[in-house]
């Protein structure tokens, strides 16, 4: 069979624009032993894409001419693989195309829960990295003072409610005075900050009055440099990502490294979500029962069709999503 796919034309020096892809007609064969031909639902938009761009990171990298890759929601239609069989809900590492075949031995059957782009979202990569990374990485306990910064976006939106209904005081830092007013009036965070405020350090400052105990960290650079000022001794520092390193070709880090972290004896620790495959069932429980009681939101961003998954990638890293970003390929069955 024939499908559509998008590929990358030529990796990109500096931001990335449409003309870094091209959409193109691919043969499919039939799925080979332990293979699976699976129909995409919902493809997941991440800032690490573009990362995966720059070079080998916890995945090998994306070259010149191969189909971007990504997590996506799909449907099993056809199964040459114990275990799956055609009408079987499942998620994992796919590409920008309609219909693709990958090795059952990566995915994950998940059940129809309503709506699926719950999937995508707070019972999927985006709720699980934001909640095994504060529980796990941050180790929370009622009454500290958390930081976030990406406050509005696909991880950070569930990082600052999870840590408010765990009893922690939360502060946000986002783009813009809107993106700051729905942070702390929708979903409740304590204070945010906006990042391209000239001000923002004194602002950060005034925010945080006794100071922060856990730093989760989406976007590094200079917001990164900031929060490592107003840290308390024996602080936690969640590294999750660096989003506003990834569409440039000249990345700059914190100047304060490793200075501050040896004068207030912090700690900075990286993770990816699979780090904690094993806890799944416990963050799942965890996350139905804050939805269940409305101490979380689930924040969407569904864009509708294949063809639009280049600019939803563009735009998520200008900023332009309110969390969960994700490309709608086909209809739920």
């Amino acid at each position: 069979m024939k499908t559509t796919e998008i590929a990358i034309v030529e990796l990109p020096k500096g931001p990335l624009t449409p003309d870094h892809f091209m959409t193109r007609e691919a043969d499919l064969p039939a799925p080979g032993a332990g293979e699976v031909l699976l129909r995409t639902i919902l493809i997941s938009i991440d800032a690490a894409a573009r990362a995966w761009m720059q070079g080998a990171t916890y995945r090998a990298p994306v070259n010149a001419g191969d189909a971007m890759p990504c997590y996506a929601l799909s449907e099993v239609v056809e199964s040459n693989a114990p275990g799956l069989t055609p009408g079987d809900l499942v998620v994992g590492e796919t590409v920008w195309a309609g219909h693709a075949i990958r090795p059952a031995k990566g995915l994950e059957k998940v059940p129809a829960v309503r709506p699926l782009t719950h999937l995508m979202s707070v019972y999927g990569i985006a709720g699980k990295t934001a909640f095994h990374g504060l529980i796990h990485v941050g180790r929370p306990i009622a009454g500290e003072t958390v930081l976030v910064s990406a406050a509005a976006g696909a991880v950070g939106c569930y990082v600052g409610q999870i840590a408010k209904a765990m009893g922690c005081r939360v502060i946000g830092v986002a783009g813009g005075p809107e993106k700051c007013a729905y942070v702390t009036e929708e979903l409740g965070f304590d204070a945010c900050v906006d990042y391209r405020d000239p001000g923002m350090f004194k602002a950060l400052r005034k925010a945080c009055p006794d100071g922060v105990d856990i730093y989760f960290d989406n976007v590094g650079g200079p917001v990164l440099e900031a929060a490592l000022f107003v840290m308390n001794d024996r602080g936690r520092v969640v590294c999750c990502g660096a989003i506003s390193q990834y569409d440039t070709d000249n990345a700059t880090g914190p100047r304060n490294l490793p200075g501050m972290v040896v004068v207030k004896r912090l700690r900075m620790e990286g993770f990816i979500v699979m780090d904690f495959a094993h806890e799944e069932a416990a963050a799942q429980r965890a996350l139905e029962t804050w939805v269940g009681t409305g101490q979380i939101k689930v924040i969407e961003d569904v864009i509708d069709g294949l063809e639009n998954a280049p600019a939803a990638l563009i735009g998520l890293l200008a900023g332009e999503n309110r969390g969960k970003r994700m490309v709608r390929v086909g209809p739920d069955p």
